[in-house]
């Protein structure tokens, strides 16, 4: 292992994520913090911390000459982007390994090609990967994405070109709502991305989200099976399960395939997620995008293959080669993971900052949870409001569906409002137990369901 001192250019759960991860091989850590994070549990964990800039994002954690500043100064001789912020940003990737450091991610051309949403659509159609039918590339304006709807189609999704999670998507089902709803996406990703460069795809109704995860060390790649993230709010995971219980062995094996296929034409190194969507009725699956970097939902896929992602690029970003062949990759049971995040769902998922009361996770070795709060935390209101992930694993998707609703039920944090109440209700759901739901599944059923969707004057 080459790196000896990590910089961690993020905050949150993926910061302490990364920072456990570090220290399970023997790496020193060194915290990157805005002024509203300086209690943060990962400044706590960390060997030493360091304050970036003011609260919000482009004064800290988007500044990227001022975090290649800071780490050098720490004396790191890497750095962990985490997910958001300038995770996929080739930029930042380039200017840190500019100054003798690893970014720990692909190369910064691989970024370009393939974190950059629209140019990765290109890449896998070069690579005979079927995708959505979409525009051609980015689109320049408002009136370039007139025209290229034209041709798609409508309904059109408006997407971040240098994004994921969820940010700077919209749906537009007419001319004037893409007029409308592009400069909105467009604000979005630049705030989010430091990129407000957008591009278009064909909405297809009812599809399901399934990811494969992906490892590579610049020439060969693995595939560590897939997962199914379809329970979206507005186009953000908020449960996601490994293995994809709708897929049979036979399309399993030709989506993991293409994504090992598309991995290693790009020569891929790290770790990363080309995103599917699935029509179960045809059987067909179509590339979407890839993420360069680690996801939110990386435990679950740790919970069925028991490889340790994190320390896996870590790994392979201090020159190391894939800690295992695809004949050792397997899976065992089913994991599911849901978002505890400090919103109201009572109250149209108002945001819900606060001071964390008590925090108490159930004992058991089937249960983890990665979080970001102690007892007496106070959230600060500057960033996303996730709080953590509860994690669980059964031998069968029905055994952990029943100990995800007993976690929940031992699932302790008061001192402001999180999703909670909203994961008991679909643990219960007959049709998420049975495996009905899709990409639009949940918008409808919160429309439906009083307790979720209460009066305007109520909110």
């Amino acid at each position: 292992m080459t790196i000896r001192r990590l910089f961690v250019a993020n905050r949150g759960e993926i910061a302490v994520r990364i920072i456990r991860a570090a220290k399970s091989l023997g790496i020193e850590t060194v915290q990157a913090y805005s002024e509203a994070d300086r209690d943060m549990l990962a400044v706590k964990l960390a060997d030493e911390a360091v304050c970036v800039g003011r609260p919000a994002a482009r004064h800290s954690y988007l500044d990227a000459a001022g975090l290649v500043s800071a780490a050098r100064k720490a004396g790191c001789d890497a750095i962990h982007p985490g997910y958001g912020f300038l995770s996929e940003n080739a930029e930042f990737a380039e200017m840190v390994e500019s100054f003798g450091m690893v970014f720990v991610g692909p190369k910064a051309d691989t970024i370009r090609r393939m974190g950059d949403k629209a140019a990765a659509r290109e890449a896998a159609i070069a690579a005979g990967v079927p995708v959505v039918p979409g525009s051609q590339g980015r689109v320049a304006d408002v009136e370039a994405a007139l025209t290229a709807a034209e041709t798609i189609g409508y309904p059109v999704m408006i997407k971040a070109a240098a994004g994921g999670g969820g940010r700077g998507i919209r749906i537009a089902e007419t001319p004037e709502e893409l007029r409308r709803l592009a400069p909105q996406a467009q604000s979005e990703a630049q705030a989010a991305f430091g990129d407000g460069g957008l591009y278009l795809e064909r909405v297809i109704g009812n599809a399901r989200h399934i990811e494969v995860q992906i490892l590579g060390d610049g020439t060969r790649a693995i595939h560590c099976f897939e997962r199914e993230c379809s329970l979206q709010r507005r186009r953000q995971k908020v449960w996601e399960e490994a293995p994809a219980a709708c897929l049979d062995e036979a399309t399993r094996a030709r989506l993991c395939a293409s994504a090992v296929a598309l991995a290693e034409n790009v020569g891929y190194r790290g770790a990363g997620t080309l995103e599917y969507l699935y029509d179960e009725p045809t059987g067909a699956f179509y590339f979407i995008e890839m993420n360069t970097r680690i996801q939110v939902e990386h435990p679950v896929t740790e919970m069925i293959t028991g490889i340790d992602l994190v320390a896996a690029m870590i790994r392979i970003a201090g020159g190391e080669p894939l800690p295992v062949t695809q004949d050792q990759v397997t899976r065992t049971g089913h994991a599911i993971e849901v978002r505890v995040n400090a919103e109201d769902p009572a109250a149209g998922f108002l945001p819900s900052p606060g001071t964390v009361e008590s925090l108490s996770v159930p004992a058991d070795p089937a249960v983890r949870f990665d979080g970001m709060v102690y007892e007496g935390y106070t959230v600060p209101p500057f960033y996303d409001s996730l709080l953590g992930k509860l994690i669980v694993h059964g031998a069968t998707r029905g055994e952990a569906i029943d100990r995800m609703a007993a976690a929940l039920e031992g699932f302790t944090l008061t001192g402001l409002k999180t999703t909670v109440p909203l994961h008991k209700a679909l643990a219960a759901d007959p049709d998420v137990r049975a495996g009905k739901a899709h990409t639009r599944f949940l918008e409808g059923w919160l429309a439906g369901n009083p307790a979720f969707n209460p009066p305007k004057a109520a909110q």
